[in-house]
C-alpha cells in the first residue's frame, strides 16, 4: 500500500514541477526586466534539480542525485555571475 502511495505522490510531484518549469520559461521569455529573467532562470534550475531528485527516487538510481548536485552548483555560479553582471556591468574584475 505504501509503495502505491509513493508512486502516485512522485507522479504528482513530477507533474507539478513540470508545470512550474513551464511557468518559469514563460517568465523568462516575457519578463519585463532582466532581474525577472534571472529570477526565473534561478527557479528553473531549482525545479530541474528537484525533478532529477524525484526521478532518482522513483528509479532508485544514484546517478540522478549526482546530476542534481552538478546542476545545483552550476546554477548557483550562473546566478551569482549574472547578478554581478547586472550590478557592475562586468563579471571578471
Amino acid at each position: 500500500m505504501s509503495a502505491i502511495v509513493l508512486v502516485v505522490a512522485l507522479w504528482i510531484v513530477q507533474g507539478a514541477l513540470a508545470a512550474a518549469m513551464c511557468l518559469c520559461v514563460l517568465r523568462m521569455i516575457q519578463g519585463p526586466r532582466a532581474q525577472d529573467r534571472i529570477l526565473a532562470l534561478d527557479a528553473l534550475y531549482i525545479c530541474a534539480m528537484l525533478q532529477l531528485v524525484a526521478f532518482g527516487v522513483r528509479s532508485g538510481s544514484t546517478i540522478y542525485f549526482e546530476a542534481a548536485l552538478i546542476i545545483g552548483m552550476l546554477g548557483f555560479v550562473a546566478t551569482v555571475s549574472l547578478a554581478k553582471f547586472l550590478m557592475r556591468g562586468e563579471v571578471i574584475e
